[in-house]
Formats: C-alpha cells, structure tokens, sequence
C-alpha cells in the first residue's frame, strides 16, 4: 500500500512540473521564434521596420501555431 501512494506521489509531482515548465518557458519559446523572424525580415527586406516586422512575425507564427 505504501509503495502505491508513493508511486501515485511521484506521478502527481512529475505533472506538475511538466505543467509548470511548460506554462513557463512557451513564453520564452514565443520571443525566441519571433526574434528569429525578425532578424530574417531585416536579411531579406531591402526597407525594414522593426514594428511592421514585429506584428508580422508574432501574426505568422500564432497562425502557424494554431494549424
């Protein structure tokens, strides 16, 4: 019986910090993409603005997220 609990308690600890990572670090995940974006957009564009890129990018990768 005790080792069930204990299984069932690690389990229980084991989903939380999966939920926690992964609520934590998409953010950062989100910010590294759209930077990498952007650093194309000014490769690529022959007139860059940074805000235009910005909503660009942040538009084109929720896009992509959601198919």
């Amino acid at each position: 019986m005790k080792n069930k609990i204990s299984k069932f308690i690690f389990i229980l600890v084991g989903i939380f910090i999966i939920y926690f990572i992964r609520i934590n670090f998409s953010e950062h995940n989100l910010k590294k993409t759209v930077s990498a974006c952007i650093l194309a957009q000014t490769q690529t564009s022959k007139s860059f603005d940074l805000q235009k890129a910005k909503k660009f990018c942040e538009k084109a990768i929720i896009k992509k997220k959601e198919d």
